[in-house]
């Protein structure tokens, strides 16, 4: 198509033309079906073996007696009112859960962001205590659990050898003591994954933010609350499913002290000893297990019913 502007003939794209080449939408092959089936049928698979199976079988055992061997009986809701009602180790290994959802998330967790801003700040030798801080990361909870032994033992420990009583401390063995002991060590590891997390988000804070706040004449305290911490609202989430996550999953520090017994009770072990252990109690460890699933779904609904609330206001 072609127009005449002052005795010179000017082309003009045809659009209708440029229309009809337009692609239309792309056409799999029986190759591309093959490869998207694979890629993703896979990952589906492997899910529904191995984490929503096992989930629902642990449901349906939770209704009903079974030892692993012998024939499966129904049990109604006798297994959950002998949980909440007749066994001894459930309400303390609850309140050991809450406790340590309340340590790492009120003291281990803020304290994991104030040295994040000590060493965003520069301080002298912040590369030795970033690396410091986070080495007991890459420890495994169980590591840190036989670390804590090494310190804590009644005979042989570190401590009772620095303190030098004639009546040493059994920090391990107390019961009144040891969740204690045990939580500063699983918080000695959570700091550190807490302040990598912080300082990761502190570099990404825009200075221009800070500078505009100082001109303004804002202290260093009101420009960190009303400023800065906002703006780390994505790491405040992620750090807050990590301690819920850390919280509940709780198992292999107390399980290398005493497995998990004396004081140390938690509901991740509870399900372990009655599924594993001796008893062989399928049908009643499974109840356990859906309490504790009960519990994290309360956490992930209310963390999720936050998040769409924020995604409208925004």
């Amino acid at each position: 198509m072609a127009t005449v502007k002052d005795g010179e003939r000017i082309a003009v794209p045809n659009l209708r033309a440029r229309r009809a080449r337009r692609p239309g939408p792309r056409r799999y092959t029986r190759r591309d079906r093959l490869v998207l089936g694979v890629l993703l049928g896979l990952p589906i698979l492997l899910d529904l073996a191995l984490i929503w199976g096992p989930t629902f079988a642990s449901v349906g055992l939770s209704f009903t007696t079974w030892d692993g061997i012998g024939d499966i009986r129904w049990a109604g809701l006798n297994n959950y009112d002998h949980l909440f009602t007749g066994y001894p180790q459930f309400w303390p290994a609850v309140r050991h859960n809450l406790l340590w959802l309340a340590f790492l998330g009120l003291l281990a967790a803020p304290f994991g962001l104030l040295l994040a801003v000590l060493i965003d700040r520069g301080v002298r030798f912040s590369r030795f205590y970033q690396s410091t801080l986070y080495m007991p990361v890459v420890l495994s909870l169980a590591v840190v659990g036989f670390i804590a032994q090494l310190i804590l033992s009644r005979d042989q420990g570190a401590l009772n050898a620095v303190l030098g009583s004639k009546n040493p401390t059994d920090w391990l063995g107390n019961p009144g003591l040891n969740i204690w002991m045990v939580l500063l060590a699983a918080g000695w590891r959570h700091t550190g994954y807490v302040m990598i997390l912080y300082l990761a988000g502190l570099k990404s804070v825009d200075p221009g933010l800070k500078e505009a706040a100082a001109l303004d004449g804002a202290s260093a305290r009101q420009t960190f609350f009303r400023v800065v911490l906002p703006t780390l609202r994505p790491v405040n989430v992620i750090v807050g499913v990590i301690t819920v996550i850390e919280s509940l999953r709780a198992f292999d520090i107390v399980y290398a002290v005493n497995k998990g017994r004396n004081g140390l009770e938690l509901l991740s072990v509870l399900v372990t000893d009655n599924i594993i252990g001796e008893a062989s109690r399928i049908g009643f460890g499974s109840a356990l297990a859906v309490v504790l699933l009960l519990v994290s779904l309360g956490f992930i609904v209310t963390y999720l019913v936050q998040e769409l609330r924020g995604e409208r206001r925004r």
